[in-house]
């Protein structure tokens, strides 16, 4: 019965999308009838209660840490551990755990980083001047083998800190020492000390080779890190900083599959910064000159998206209107092969975009719909009803869907990321913490936006907005 609702909520919405335009001024929001609603809510909360699960039953409860992947063994990623800070306030609203577990576990998590070890040391540091290592060892939290100091990541960490910081504002002991623990695991990060070059925040930084090469610059995924550098009260970045972040914009505004918009090939760049600030109707000067804002700019790049699957120049099976996504995500090999009649470079973990040149090889990436919710509900509800009728019973399991599949891969070849499947081809092995971050966050923030207002009430997000020259919707609201 409830595959059968799913299938009329599937037409009703392939009627739905077929009739907005492509240009509207924000996201439309979709109404079902009051026939398809009820199956639309059953699966959509099951889904996000399955994917809250990922961070909830794999972090270890002692320290907090989130595996980067499972169930693959693995070491924690700081950036997973951010998603998770900010899943865990989500469960308390649904009610799949108590508010004094999550305070539990978020007071753990807070108080393992801010007592961490920092330093230049290369081994046994969590972090340095407040930055931490991309990965962690799960069990001890010291730097995972020659991982990286990581920017972009800490950034990601940091959203979810703030996150609890705001959410959790009642006079409970352990809620006054989240608030505690929080603002000083922010305040404590030098982000000048991280401007290994005027204006610009360096990618990395290693204890044997000092920083990496190449910095933050352009529009990307990193848009939130220059908005938290420019809102600490202790360290904070002048509004150069911006300006030099933004200055290339003109280059990346381009007409990508007939949307214009400020462009970036792999889908989480369009995402991660959306999580924790709301960026409808507020404007920089590069959105005032574009007469959109930057919400709108995703949309119209989650739009493009799916117009590149209508295109297909890869003649991938399974891409079309109603299945599509494509983004940073585990795929089934390393390899290049004969695909009908042409050859192919299919790959293992890549950060995947549109086009041949930004590594797409049929690989679809569920995040990479769902993470984009908000943006284009019209669009990505009919095509997460079909991908789940389609491969259900393939890529749909105990924590949601699985990280990737590829159903033009169908070689008999074995592949170290998962195994093929008769009807998705190569499926994916894992769930990364990344990318089930995108997928529970957004769904919230579209169902009732509760990671958006909630960040509405931090200062560091409001004045970091402000220093970079946002102006316009709730930032007029004191």
């Amino acid at each position: 019965m409830f595959s059968q609702k799913l299938k009329l909520a599937l037409a009703t919405f392939a009627l739905i999308s077929c009739n907005i335009p492509m240009h509207s001024a924000q996201a439309q929001t979709s109404v079902a009838t009051p026939q398809v609603q009820p199956a639309l809510d059953l699966f959509f909360s099951d889904l996000e209660e399955r994917t809250f699960h990922y961070f909830w039953d794999t972090a270890n409860p002692n320290n907090g840490l989130i595996p980067d992947r499972y169930p693959s063994p693995s070491f924690a990623s700081i950036a997973a551990v951010g998603f998770g800070l900010t899943a865990y306030p989500i469960g308390v609203e649904h009610h799949y755990i108590t508010r004094a577990a999550a305070r539990k576990r978020v007071l753990a998590t807070l108080q393992f980083f801010h007592d961490a070890p920092q330093g230049d040391a290369p081994h046994g540091m969590a972090g340095y001047k407040g930055f931490f290592y991309h990965f962690l060892d799960m069990k001890t939290g010291a730097r995972f083998k020659e991982s990286e100091l990581s920017t972009v990541d800490t950034a990601l960490l940091l959203g979810g800190v703030l996150f609890s910081q705001s959410y959790f504002n009642q006079q409970h002991p352990d809620e006054i020492k989240i608030r505690s623990l929080a603002k000083d695991i922010y305040e404590r990060v030098d982000w000048s000390w991280a401007q290994a070059r005027p204006n610009t925040i360096a990618m990395a930084w290693a204890p044997s080779s000092g920083f990496s090469n190449d910095d933050w610059r352009g529009y990307n995924e990193a848009m939130m890190m220059y908005i938290l550098a420019m809102g600490s009260p202790t360290h904070g970045l002048n509004p150069a900083a911006w300006s030099e972040w933004s200055k290339n914009y003109s280059q990346q505004w381009k007409v990508i599959e007939g949307q214009e918009h400020l462009g970036f090939p792999p889908m989480f760049g369009h995402q991660y910064s959306h999580i924790w600030i709301d960026f409808r109707h507020i404007q920089d000067a590069f959105m005032k000159q574009k007469g959109i804002d930057y919400f709108e700019n995703s949309r119209r790049a989650t739009y493009a998206q799916r117009a590149y699957a209508i295109r297909n120049p890869l003649h991938c099976n399974g891409y079309d209107k109603d299945v599509w996504g494509i983004t940073a995500s585990d795929g089934p090999k390393d390899i290049k092969l004969n695909y009908k009649g042409q050859s192919l470079t299919f790959r293992g973990y890549a950060g995947r975009g549109m086009s041949p040149q930004h590594y797409d090889d049929c690989t679809i990436a569920p995040t990479a719909m769902l993470g984009s919710l908000p943006f284009a509900p019209e669009i990505v509800i009919p095509a997460t009803l079909a991908m789940k009728e389609r491969y259900g019973k393939e890529i749909y399991r105990q924590l949601g869907f699985i990280d990737a599949f590829n159903p033009s891969f169908d070689y008999p070849i074995a592949s170290d990321f998962g195994k093929v499947m008769p009807k998705a081809g190569w499926v994916a092995r894992d769930y990364i913490g990344i990318d089930q971050g995108p997928i529970i966050t957004m769904m919230e923030n579209y169902r009732n936006e509760l990671v958006w207002k909630t960040m509405h009430n931090n200062p560091a997000i409001r004045v970091g907005l402000e220093k970079a020259g946002f102006s316009g919707g709730w930032l007029e609201k004191k």
